[in-house]
């Protein structure tokens, strides 16, 4: 369904619980706290689920939407999900009646489904609050979150002349669009800079591939947190001159998370697909068994059969 579609859904309920995905990032977060503003604007009874994932640094954004202990919705939105197995681990087996999505690798698990392929969800849900409500402060500020992270601040090619617009005017409500990219773009713990220099120093380059790892013994010696991982898929493609960026991280239960950030003619989303993940065509992921070592065996021969089936 279009947004407008999603909009008149929302528009005849009540009682709304949305839930986000596992790991969530900022889009993720963001999408689901600037909805939530625009149902209580509307005077809806609306909370997000707590994701137990959730990095320290998103919660001033998700915090005052949560969901009570008590709360039994009568409807379930999910944000920024592509598929049923990602939504956050506490979501058990709640019905999912609305799905809002931008990866257009989703896989449909909600009685409706609204994807469109736009730079994040957090564009997405602008175009629905328009619909419902007028976007103030409370409802732009968490959506300026979602808009930019998702777009490494407007640098990634999913960035669009409508991306700008729509930054634009959530900018015109006067949040603080500083102290967004202060705490996304421009500071970084001790701790990840250390992390950044692990990464480099163990940095390995085949052609124009770029791979760094990271086991969960060197995370806990670091004592990293989820914010110092944040956003660390795209590392690996700052080196110049390479097309595929390529980021494994052990997890805690010994599984392996891996993200690709590739250049254009490249589609991510389809490497990972062989692997039983997917994304969009410049950034995509999956989860394979560990340990690292054998997860990167398994990225480098799905890039070398995709680049088979791939005219040159």
């Amino acid at each position: 369904m279009t947004e407008r579609e999603a909009a008149a859904l929302l528009r005849g309920w009540d009682d709304i619980l949305i839930l986000n995905h596992r790991r969530p990032d900022g889009d993720a977060v963001g999408s689901a706290a600037g909805l939530c503003a625009a149902l209580r604007a509307m005077d809806k009874r609306a909370f997000v689920l707590e994701n137990p994932d959730e990095g320290v640094s998103f919660h001033v954004w998700s915090r005052p939407y949560l969901a009570p202990a008590d709360f039994v919705p009568a409807h379930v939105v999910s944000v920024d999900t592509a598929e049923r197995s990602m939504l956050q681990t506490n979501a058990g087996d709640l019905a999912v009646e609305l799905a809002i999505d931008h990866h257009m690798s989703h896989v449909p698990y909600a009685d409706h489904t609204c994807v469109t392929n736009r730079s994040s969800c957090g564009e997405i849900i602008l175009e629905i609050v328009w619909d419902l409500t007028i976007p103030t402060r409370e409802i732009a500020a968490p959506l300026y979150v979602a808009l930019t992270t998702d777009t490494g601040c407007f640098r990634y090619g999913n960035t669009s002349a409508a991306t700008h617009r729509a930054a634009a005017e959530l900018m015109r409500t006067g949040i603080d669009a500083l102290s967004v990219h202060r705490t996304f773009f421009i500071e970084k713990s001790l701790c990840r800079l250390r992390l950044e220099a692990l990464l480099t120093q163990g940095m390995e380059i085949r052609g124009d591939t770029v791979i760094v790892s990271v086991t969960q013994a060197q995370l806990n010696e670091l004592g990293a947190t989820v914010d110092d991982l944040d956003d660390l898929a795209n590392f690996a493609r700052q080196v110049r001159d390479t097309s595929v960026g390529v980021t494994l991280q052990e997890l805690a239960d010994g599984q392996c998370k891996v993200s690709l950030r590739t250049a254009p003619g490249i589609d991510a989303s389809a490497v990972c697909a062989l692997l039983g993940g997917g994304g969009h065509p410049a950034a995509a992921g999956c989860t394979l068994p560990g340990p690292v070592e054998a997860a990167r065996e398994q990225v480098l021969a799905a890039l070398e059969a995709y680049r088979g089936k791939t005219p040159v």
